[in-house]
């Protein structure tokens, strides 16, 4: 099997499985959703979600967050990981959004990644979640799927990885192959103890073709 062919088999096989995965961080504006992915970061979605809804209803644009101090923002995520750090990342980016987008949120790369706490992944989550722009942001799911699965062969970065998938995968299908990576990673292609008898591309695996991941076989 050509790279061209398990591409276009697995996401044949997503895209029947999943025909419109969304993000699990649960958010109502694109402000909102940028606070959810910072908040994210080494963090559970499950988690997240539980402390944003009172973090959104407190702080509901750039203005007012940028206008608040670290020990009231602590109080509303202290139970997210790194919360100390995060409380700072939340207020420096609601007020450089304040000072210098005018209170509106890029939709940019090099823009979005001025703002504290956003990196690359952030980034391409806002662009393709947001805008459904053809951006593929890496996180530890989507490094370790599409190696395991073949649709990378030796990356040794997420930028590496990032750069595969986006020759390999049509721009449209971009926001969505990001979801079924992530969801698959999290659900079914496991890090430790991946659901090999569970996926529904097991046929098209290169690890499960050379028998390396078939820990739950018996």
């Amino acid at each position: 099997m050509t790279i061209s062919q398990r591409y276009k088999a697995i996401l044949e096989r997503f895209a029947e499985a999943m025909p419109d995965p969304k993000t699990e961080l649960d958010y109502d504006t694109p402000f909102h959703l940028l606070l959810a992915v910072i908040l994210s970061a080494q963090c559970t979605d499950k988690r997240v979600n539980m402390v944003t809804p009172a973090l959104f209803e407190a702080f509901p644009d750039p203005q007012t967050l940028a206008a608040s101090d670290e020990e009231t923002v602590y109080g509303y995520i202290r139970s997210v990981t790194f919360p100390n750090n995060k409380t700072r990342h939340l207020l420096r980016a609601a007020r450089l959004l304040v000072e210098e987008f005018g209170g509106e949120m890029p939709s940019d790369i090099d823009s979005l990644m001025k703002l504290p706490g956003v990196g690359r992944k952030t980034a391409n989550v806002m662009l393709s979640v947001v805008w459904g722009k053809g951006a593929m942001a890496v996180d530890t799911h989507v490094f370790r799927v599409s190696n395991r699965i073949g649709l990378t062969r030796g990356s040794r970065t997420p930028l590496a990885t990032e750069k595969t998938l986006v020759r390999h995968i049509p721009a449209e299908l971009l926001p969505k192959a990001h979801h079924w990576l992530i969801l698959h990673g999290r659900y079914v292609c496991k890090a430790r103890k991946p659901e090999c008898m569970e996926c529904i591309i097991r046929d098209l695996c290169r690890a499960y073709e050379r028998g390396g991941m078939r820990n739950n076989e018996e």
